[in-house]
């Protein structure tokens, strides 16, 4: 009885792992290293290396390890880059979730716990995103999440498959001092190495309508995010029916200059960061509305925003 978590050596599904296990769940690691980190696999944990388009090494994995849930984590996860590179994205995020279920499905494994992304909303007309909003994703990567879901869906009709697909926007901090973002592309990587440059940081625009200017985003801790993972996979294992998609937002947000008013606190590094004209497309604020997850996957902010970047650092700087 073992939960397989796809992408487990990742940022996001390293936090999974850790939290799984917490929770009495025994995980198993799949991942092919590409943007993992072996070393974030705890000791103890099996890890199994290899990629989700390989079924033959999946099914053997789900049979050698007695697999009975799926966390899947593994994707492709550059909004931005994905634009340049949408064949790869596809491939790696709708035909890697094919081969899966279908991996799945030949051994017998009828729960899933789907790693979305708030992307497949895209720039909704309202600040506050619901799981109702209407979903117009803008990046090859926001459809193949989506897509990722129907799957889930279809599955579910076809053999009886249940699942559940979390959504959620910025994920940040860390949960344990060995385990950072790695990522080239994310807001607090991408601020650490310019201070640690002695480069100074950019806001793009500081004259939209939020109360100091900048735009207002969500921001959730990468532990909190863990244990909701790790509720649903509990819940499914229980067999309770949970809804099709969840969010796991903050309800609130926090703005681009408070962000780099606890960075400048966090780091100790005094900076003011520079104003750069206004990104095309940047909406006012958007802001995930987490009470559905609340309720059923024991989702809360646990973490200031103070803590969510102390946390960061403290990783960034012990992975130096």
């Amino acid at each position: 009885m073992s939960w397989l978590v796809t992408g487990g050596a990742g940022y996001i599904g390293s936090h999974v792992v850790r939290a799984l296990a917490a929770e009495g769940l025994d995980p198993v690691v799949l991942d092919d290293l590409s943007s993992g980190i072996a070393s974030f696999v705890p000791e103890g944990v099996p890890f199994v290396r290899g990629t989700i388009l390989d079924q033959p090494l999946l099914e053997r994995a789900i049979d050698e390890h007695g697999v009975t849930g799926v966390v899947h984590v593994a994707g492709y996860k550059y909004a931005g880059v994905s634009v340049q590179r949408p064949l790869h994205t596809y491939e790696q995020n709708v035909t890697g979730t094919a081969v899966l279920l279908q991996a799945m499905a030949a051994q017998g494994v009828d729960r899933i716990v789907f790693s979305s992304s708030a992307a497949v909303y895209g720039t909704p007309d309202t600040e506050t995103v619901t799981e109702g909003t209407p979903k117009s994703p803008e990046s090859p990567y926001g459809e193949s999440k989506l897509i990722g879901e129907w799957l889930l869906r279809d599955q579910g009709v076809a053999t009886g498959l249940r699942h559940t697909s979390l959504r959620y926007f910025n994920v940040v901090g860390s949960g344990e001092p060995d385990l950072y973002d790695a990522s080239p592309h994310n807001l607090f990587p991408l601020v650490f190495q310019a201070l640690l440059d002695g480069k100074t940081p950019k806001i793009f625009g500081d004259d939209y309508a939020t109360p100091d200017g900048t735009c207002v985003r969500d921001y959730v801790h990468v532990a909190d995010l863990a244990v909701s993972h790790a509720a649903a996979a509990r819940r499914l294992d229980a067999g309770d029916t949970l809804e099709a998609a969840y969010n796991l937002g903050s309800g609130d947000g926090v703005s681009v200059k408070q962000i780099m008013d606890a960075m400048a606190q966090a780091t100790g590094i005094a900076f003011d960061p520079e104003v750069a004209p206004r990104r095309p497309g940047d909406p006012d604020r958007i802001v995930a509305e987490g009470v559905l997850a609340g309720r059923d996957l024991d989702w809360q902010m646990r973490h200031t925003l103070l803590e969510m970047v102390s946390s960061a650092w403290e990783a960034r700087k012990a992975a130096a």
